[in-house]
């Protein structure tokens, strides 16, 4: 029988752990709850894979923030609830119109 090893985490802590693992490098978000923990994990993780986390002042800059490290190259990500993700529709625009890859968790209260 194969060991294995089994980790139990909470859903927002498996999404940052998920994108990570997918080459994921940056993290820019505003702490919002119910996606806190996405913000957490990604301030504690990123850095020891070579990842930056960079908490914003607003969703907007988060957005925009995530646009500009996929621009540079970046696989970038960032979580927020439903009140901060119609915060980001401006820069959502943006990321749609230039074809620009990023990735937008939106966790549901």
């Amino acid at each position: 029988m194969e060991n294995k090893t089994w980790q139990f985490i909470s859903g927002n802590e498996a999404i940052a752990e998920g994108a990570i693992a997918a080459g994921a490098r940056f993290y820019a978000g505003y702490p919002i709850t119910p996606s806190s923990e996405v913000a957490e994990t990604a301030a504690r993780r990123l850095p020891q894979v070579g990842g930056m986390y960079v908490q914003m002042e607003d969703e907007l800059s988060s957005m925009a923030a995530i646009i500009g490290a996929s621009v540079a190259g970046k696989r970038a990500f960032t979580a927020t609830s439903g009140p901060g993700f119609s915060l980001m529709q401006e820069n959502l625009g943006v990321a749609v119109m230039g074809e620009i890859p990023c990735v937008i968790v939106n966790v549901q209260r």
